[in-house]
Formats: structure tokens, C-alpha cells, sequence
């Protein structure tokens, strides 16, 4: 497998990861609306409807229109579809709406070729246009290489040149489950082959002059996605290209999950000022993407309309931002299991936001937290401290068998000194961790907490800036109990950029302190206080650095209810692969294209199955990309005709044509018959 750049060889992917700008592309207009340039972030989504069903899908085109859609994508399966974006287009346009449509083709150049007639834009999938999967291994000699580019130009062009010809735009939109035999042997299924796969469609473009072009690298995997859209923007500049990206987190299922998913995946690429159009995809009704997407969309204009700092170009922080390396830190070496730092799952706490009244209150709180969260566990609790007698609450507290909380972390707010530091009783399996902030602390008053922490036995949390560590570096570097935070507001970086620079400094000087990300009202971008926001910034500060490898400790400090927030965490934590706790759905969005009805499959399947533990379900409405997306699935239920499921174990089709009435029931013999399956404990 060929990895055809390094970290080295490539420019800079955006223009700064501590403050962002927006990356500079050329302006392309798909009818009446541009995209990049200094455009706003367009907000795109896809009807559900049979395309052949005209009445249906012009229906579901204008509901989208009203909600605040700004594009509108349109499968077209088959020749028939494609001609039926004629009488679709005009329905539209008749009832006085000017939305860009654009049509979705996967397989069929002769579809392609039927479809740029009709609408502003064509979509094509590198992996499946012109191209035959067999998932077969073969190396690929280089002429042979070259004579499989050679057919691609012979059956691409002709699309490329009546687009030209027309003025319209296409959209190379790669999917990571859907590269093509050619790419996977040469480059697996990677961000580097999903780079490579649309760029050999983009270099066909350049050949004829045509430049009319958006480019898309879309997985359900955020870190993979992440990867691609970095890997795909420093080659572009590279190659000196500078066409817009369209941003998406493929199959992201449904509910808070694909909200999550998404956040983190397109709200990465926002912070550092990529993407220029989004779609959420979810497993639910097209028009409940628009508010989504919106959103995500918005932070980003205010981050990048708002930032003062000026670009900078040459600066990194020394991290591979295309290839996952989890950050090596000290370990917390305590009793039992739930140890915290190096390789162990970053631990979730939460946040006692109220002053607590007494421990046994605040005990009762967790414990309730605790029991609605099942398997889950609250691994920490986080308690505000304005006056030293709270500390006190640390010995009542660790008494307290029935609260099962792992570490106790006071957040000392108040100037407090060390020597006021009232006598702490710590438990057996407990630790405890005094929170205090950099700005109430010299090098003297550092120096004096680390001592205090060694003899007391208890962890030094450091609520810090990059400047700060750099300042007090050296007492930094021998300490083996301190752990490094921030919830810091930063008028010049988003949160984001603040963790990265503070992981600069801590990298600079050999720090090898665990990280605490806090997801704060105080650091938040531009808080709103309405759960969906909360979710998306949460899910947007956590989930990036976590799929940049930061981050040892996670809490959700923006909810009051327990049990909210370390849901929340434990979200995040599984949409960036950090910490599996449940069942993983990957479940692709509705469309034209889908054999079955997504929305009430999926629930279904997740009645039946979201007890399991690490077990990973792709739901997929059709072949497109069922095979590729279950890639890192373990079971997969494909649609393979109207009324028929596939079962899949990974890639491998096992049960085929099973009839949809039983293909749930199947399913869970499938799960069974692979050792999978536990049976559901009952409710108390």
C-alpha cells in the first residue's frame, strides 16, 4: 500500500490551528448561488422520495426550500430518474422557486449525461463511476495503473465537457466506503486513497479546461473524514487548486448520535476555516437537517467573521494532522480499574455546578446519575469551591460508598493559598485533585501546590494558558502529579486553538501532564442557552481534540443534570472512537436510492440491540456504499431489493434475499451465531 506524501512534504492544510481563517478558494456558482469565495457557508440537503415519483419529490424540494435549504440534491439511480429531473426541475421552477438542484449519480455515465441536461449540478462518485467493484486484490502495475486512467478519462470526459458547455458545476464527491477496486489495492481504504480517488477525477477536469468543481471526502468514521478533508486541502494547495469543499459525515445515523457525529466531524473543519457548503445527514426527515447545519454553520461565519488574529501560515503544532496518534501521557496510577493518562479511556466527570449543601446531597445526586446510566459510569465529580470549608466535604464525601465516584475534583475559584488547605481525608480507591487557576498562581505559589500534592497525596489541576506553561515549564517538567486544563475565554482562538497551543507548550518542553478537556460556558464560542447548541458546541470543543489525539479526562460542564452530561461525554467519547460504551449504529440517510424505510428500521434494529457493548450495526438502504462504509462494522443489514435484506459479517455478504419481515429477527441470529449477543438485563 503506497502512502504517497508525508507530514513534511505537504504545505500547511488551512491557514492557522489556534485562530482560524477561512481557506481561500475560487468562487463557483451552481445556478445562481456561489459557493466559496467570501459566499456565506451553504447549506445543502437530499429529497427521500422515488425521483421517478415527479409530484412527491418537487414536494419534498420546496418543504426544503422553506425551511432555509439552499441546495437541493436529487438521486438519479437510473436513466428513468435522470429524465425525470426534467419535469422536476420545471415543477420548481413554475412554483417560483430558484433553489439549485443537484442530481446524485453513482454507477451510470449514461445517467450523468441525461441528468446535466436538467439540472445546475451533477454529483459523481469516483469510486462506483465507470468502475466495477469486486473487492478483489490485485497489484496494480504502473502501466497498468495507467491504462485504468486512461479509461477514466475515455468515460468521464464526456460528462466534464457538457457541463462545461452548459455552465454547470460538478461535484466529485468521494465516499471512503465506496472507493474503487483501483485505489484500494494501491492506497487501502484510507484518507490518502480517498484523496487520490478524486483527485484522478479532478485532474480530467483540468485536462479540459473545466473548473467548475466542488470536491467532497465523506466517511461515518469523523476521524477518517477529518483526515481526508486536511489531506485533500494540502494537496490541492500542492497542486496549486483551490476548489471548494463540501463537508459531511456520511451515515451518521440518527437522534443526538448523528448530531454528535456531525459536530464533531464538520465543526473540526470549521474551527480551522475549512468547507464552504455542509449537509448534516441523518436518518430522519430531509427538513431536520436544515436547523443542524445551520447552526454549525453560523459559529463557524461568526468565528471567522470575528477572530482578529492574523493568519499564520508557517506555525504549527508539531502534530501529523493526517494520521491519528493518540498524545503519550503519565498514567494515574490509582486503585482498581478506572486509572486515568496514558493509554487508559479518557474518564468522564461531571460537574456539581451548584455549591453543594452537604455530601450525602450531593452523593444522592450521583447516585440517581448513576442508576439511569446503566453500564455508563461517572467516573469523577467536579465541585466548585468559593470558600476553603468546602473542601471538607472531600472526607464525607469519599465515605460514601454508594456515590461510586473514582475522583473527586475540587475547582478552586477563590485565590486560596496553599497553606489554607484544610486537612483532606482521602479514601482507599479515591483520588483527589485540586483544580487551581494560573492566573492567582506564581512560580513561588506553583512550587509551594506541587510540594503540598507530593506530601498530601492528593493531584495538582492547572486551569492554564500555552503562555503560562511556557512560563513555568522547568517546575512543570519534574512534577508527576499535576494535570493540565483550561476553560479560559480567548477573544484571538477558538477553544479548540487554545487545547492545541497548550499542547504545543506542553510538547515543547517535554510535559508529559494529562489533559482535562472542560467543555464550559465560559469557554464556548458563542453560547446559546438551548440544549441542541450546548450539544453541538460540546460535541465541537471535545470531539476535535479528542480525533487530534488530545485528551485524558471529559467533562460537560454547560448541563446541571447529571446524567445529562455524562451521557453527553460518553457520546462524544464513541462518535470519536475514543471510548466504545454501547452499541455503534451506522446508519445512512434516506434518499431515492433506499429499499426499505430507514427511518423505522433503525429504530427497530436499536430496540432489539442497543443493550449491546461494542458491537458495531451498519443499517444501509442499498448497495452504494454498504459494503465500504461497514468496513469497521461488525454486522451489516443492506438493502438488496424492494422488499429483500442482505445480512453482512464485515464486508462478506453471509444471508442474502432474506424477506424484510424477518430480516430483523435474522439479524440477531446472525449477532448470536458470532458470539455477540448478551441478553438484555431488566429494569428494576
Amino acid at each position: 500500500m503506497n502512502t504517497p506524501y508525508t507530514f513534511e512534504q505537504l504545505p500547511s492544510y488551512c491557514h492557522g490551528r489556534f485562530a482560524s481563517r477561512r481557506r481561500i478558494t475560487r468562487e463557483v456558482n451552481v445556478g445562481h448561488l456561489g459557493l466559496g469565495a467570501q459566499n456565506p457557508i451553504r447549506v445543502q440537503s437530499m429529497t427521500t422520495s422515488n425521483t421517478e415519483d415527479v409530484d412527491a419529490t418537487v414536494a419534498q424540494t420546496l418543504e426544503l426550500a422553506n425551511v432555509g435549504c439552499e441546495i437541493v440534491r436529487i438521486t438519479a439511480p437510473s436513466n428513468a430518474a435522470a429524465r425525470a429531473l426534467k419535469e422536476i426541475a420545471q415543477k420548481v421552477r413554475s412554483a417560483k422557486c430558484s433553489i439549485p438542484l443537484v442530481a446524485d449519480i453513482h454507477f451510470l455515465p449514461t445517467a450523468a449525461m441525461e441528468a446535466i441536461e436538467h439540472v445546475e449540478k451533477v454529483r459523481v462518485n469516483p469510486g462506483n463511476y465507470a468502475d466495477k467493484k469486486r473487492f478483489k486484490s490485485h497489484e496494480y502495475s504502473d502501466a497498468e495503473y495507467q491504462e485504468e486512467l486512461e479509461r477514466l478519462y475515455e468515460a468521464f470526459s464526456p460528462l466534464v465537457l457538457r457541463a462545461k458547455e452548459l455552465g454547470h458545476t460538478l461535484r466529485i464527491g468521494t465516499n471512503h466506503g465506496s472507493l474503487s477496486d483501483r485505489i484500494m489495492n494501491r492506497y487501502g481504504d484510507s484518507p490518502a486513497g480517498m484523496v487520490e480517488s478524486s483527485l484522478e477525477f479532478v485532474r480530467i477536469c483540468r485536462s479540459h479546461n473545466f473548473h467548475n468543481l466542488v470536491l467532497s471526502l465523506k466517511s461515518s468514521n469523523p476521524k477518517v473524514m477529518i483526515a481526508a478533508y486536511r489531506l485533500a486541502s494540502a494537496k490541492l494547495a500542492a497542486e496549486g487548486m483551490d476548489y471548494p469543499l463540501h463537508l459531511g459525515v456520511t451515515e451518521a445515523g440518527d437522534g443526538e448520535d448523528a448530531r454528535i457525529k456531525s459536530a464533531i466531524g464538520i465543526g473540526s473543519l470549521l474551527y480551522d476555516g475549512l468547507g464552504d457548503t455542509i449537509r448534516v445527514s441523518l436518518t430522519e426527515d430531509s427538513i431536520h437537517e436544515i436547523p443542524v447545519a445551520r447552526a454549525l454553520a453560523n459559529k463557524a461565519m461568526h468565528l471567522w467573521n470575528s477572530s482578529q488574529q492574523q493568519p499564520n501560515t508557517t506555525t504549527f503544532d508539531n502534530l501529523n494532522p493526517y494520521d491519528y496518534v493518540r498524545r503519550l501521557t503519565l498514567e494515574i496510577p490509582r486503585e482498581g480499574a478506572v486509572r486515568g493518562g496514558a493509554a487508559h479511556p479518557p474518564r468522564v466527570w461531571v460537574s456539581s455546578t451548584q455549591q453543594p449543601q452537604t455530601a450525602t446531597e450531593l452523593a444522592s445526586a450521583l447516585t440517581s446519575a448513576q442508576t439511569r446510566l446503566k453500564d455508563c459510569k461517572i467516573e469523577g465529580v467536579v465541585i466548585p469551591v468559593t470558600k476553603p470549608e468546602t473542601l471538607e466535604i472531600s472526607g464525607k464525601l469519599a465515605t460514601l460508598a454508594e456515590s461510586d465516584v473514582h475522583y473527586l475534583v475540587f475547582d478552586v475559584k477563590a485565590n486560596l493559598a496553599p497553606e489554607s488547605l484544610p486537612q483532606l481525608t482521602i479514601a482507599p480507591g479515591r483520588t483527589v485533585i485540586i483544580c487551581i487557576q494560573s492566573s492567582n498562581t506564581n512560580a513561588d505559589t506553583l512550587n509551594r501546590w506541587l510540594t503540598l500534592a507530593n506530601t498530601n497525596n492528593f493531584y495538582l489541576a492547572i486551569d492554564a494558558t500555552a503562555t503560562w506553561i511556557e512560563h513555568n515549564a522547568d517546575a512543570l517538567k519534574t512534577a508527576t502529579r499535576v494535570i493540565v486544563t483550561s476553560t479560559q475565554p480567548n477573544s484571538d482562538a477558538h477553544p479548540v486553538g487554545t487545547y492545541r497551543a497548550i499542547a504545543v507548550s506542553l510538547r515543547k518542553f517535554a510535559i508529559h501532564a494529562p489533559l482535562w478537556i472542560r467543555a464550559t460556558r465560559e469557554n464556548s464560542m458563542a453560547f446559546e442557552d438551548i440544549f441542541s447548541a450546548r450539544l453541538l458546541e460540546s460535541a465541537m470543543l471535545a470531539g476535535s481534540l479528542f480525533c487530534d489525539g488530545l485528551g485524558d479526562f471529559i467533562s460537560i460542564e454547560t448541563e446541571d443534570d447529571l446524567h445529562r452530561s455524562a451521557g453527553l461525554a460518553y457520546n462524544i467519547l464513541q462518535a470519536s472512537r475514543m471510548r466504545i460504551s454501547r452499541t455503534e449504529y451506522v446508519a445512512c440517510p434516506s434518499c431515492g436510492r433506499t429499499l426499505f424505510d430507514l427511518q423505522s428500521t433503525t429504530k427497530k434494529i436499536r430496540a432489539c440491540t442497543d443493550h449491546l457493548k461494542g458491537v458495531t450495526i451498519a443499517i444501509m438502504g442499498c448497495i452504494v456504499n454498504g459494503p465500504g462504509e461497514m468496513a469497521d462494522a461488525d454486522f451489516g443489514y443492506v438493502g438488496g431489493a424492494i422488499g429483500k435484506v442482505n445480512l453482512y459479517v464485515g464486508k462478506t455478504v453471509v444471508k442474502k434475499n432474506i424477506p424484510e419481515a424477518e430480516a430483523v429477527d435474522r439479524l440477531i441470529e446472525l449477532i448470536k451465531e458470532h458470539g455477540k449477543w448478551v441478553e438484555p438485563t431488566m429494569e428494576k
